[in-house]
């Protein structure tokens, strides 16, 4: 019997990989596959959401995740998370400095003008959210006809490589603590070490950096309606390129080896003073994760800084609360607790419909 019930789930789990498959292929006759290039480009925001929560920078293989799960972000972060555990670590990058991203927006909520000026760069922030009808029945030459467009009406102007960071000219008049190089820890490994809690503030900073989009906004949320005590400003916000830097292998020194689109953001919050501190400071909250991904970035400064705030005076809400946050915050671990409910629970079922038959039945008794 066991071997008839395996044939039949066996032939049964290939029949629904055959379903999706039929999902994805269905208008074959009338449509083309999508290529990676496309789902790179065309999904930009898709795509770089599947980089950051899938924790691997892979520009192709999170297309390939897109395309396999059709469009499912969880599934596709899973299964780029799950195709980095088989790879080999063959080496580590220093601490990098993100004064070096090449940029393509840069932004500040604290100032008009900032050192290098506002780049407002890509963003649907100002557009109006309304249905671009004329999309419906794009041609092919329509697509290419706006690039060609957009490429000959641009200024001849040179953007610069980097731009100076708005935390330094405050640094300069004191409004936040200097940077004690000395004082840095070793960055926590998320992926070869569990999380025993207190954790540091690199651990946190690991696990919110691939945590799930919407789960770090929902929390965030949270603190911003009163559910804690943060009022952040936004600093700076930054998108770029940031270059990759390894050690060669015969010299030893730093070369560049490619570089990654990522997303920091860096907000001031609430002054505070100290016993340690003669003069009181702004706090800072610190968000960085891959690809073009602003509202994570901003809700990960923002609890950021509310677990430091939780762990230095012990947590007062949930968005103060590390235990509570970080392990909440990873869409893949949230998925699959939610998906198992899906698998079997055949004899626990039955044993609670005994329990509840049983009593039942004891207070029918009771009451004759």
């Amino acid at each position: 019997m066991g071997y008839v019930a395996i044939k039949g789930g066996g032939r049964a789990i290939e029949g629904a990989a055959d379903a999706l498959e039929l999902l994805r292929t269905r208008q074959a006759e009338s449509a083309s596959p999508l290529d990676t290039d496309t789902i790179e480009k065309q999904l930009y925001f898709l795509h770089s959401r599947i980089l950051s929560e899938g924790g691997l920078y892979h520009p192709q293989l999170a297309s390939l995740a897109i395309k396999q799960s059709l469009g499912d972000t969880l599934e596709a972060s899973f299964a780029l998370r799950a195709y980095r555990s088989t790879k080999p670590r063959l080496l580590e990058t220093p601490v990098h400095d993100t004064r070096n991203m090449r940029l393509i927006r840069r932004i500040s909520a604290s100032f008009k003008d900032i050192p290098g000026g506002q780049m407002l760069g890509p963003t649907t922030d100002y557009a109006l959210r309304l249905l671009r009808m004329e999309l419906l029945n794009e041609s092919p030459e329509q697509f290419q006809a706006i690039a060609k467009r957009l490429f000959a009406g641009l200024p001849e102007r040179v953007v610069p490589d980097s731009f100076p960071k708005v935390l330094d000219s405050l640094r300069a008049e004191g409004l936040l603590p200097q940077v004690n190089q000395a004082a840095r820890e070793q960055p926590f490994d998320i992926t070869r070490e569990p999380l025993i809690f207190p954790v540091p503030r690199s651990a946190a900073l690991a696990t919110m950096a691939r945590g799930e989009t919407g789960s770090l906004l929902a929390i965030a949320y949270s603190n911003m309606r009163g559910y804690g005590d943060v009022h952040p400003t936004v600093a700076e916000l930054r998108v770029g390129y940031l270059p990759v830097m390894l050690p060669h292998p015969i010299t030893g020194e730093l070369t560049e080896v490619g570089e990654v689109l990522m997303t920091e953001c860096e907000v001031v919050a609430m002054y505070q003073g100290d016993d340690t501190q003669s003069v009181p400071t702004f706090t800072l909250g610190y968000g960085a994760c891959f690809g073009h991904n602003e509202v994570k970035a901003i809700s990960m400064a923002i609890l950021d800084r509310a677990l430091q705030k939780g762990m230095q005076d012990g947590p007062e809400n949930p968005s103060e609360d590390p235990e509570f946050v970080l392990l909440h915050v990873d869409g893949i671990d949230s998925m699959g607790f939610a998906s198992h409910y899906k698998m079997p629970h055949y004899v626990t079922f039955q044993s609670d419909m005994d329990r509840l038959r049983t009593t039942q039945q004891k207070q029918e008794a009771g009451h004759e």
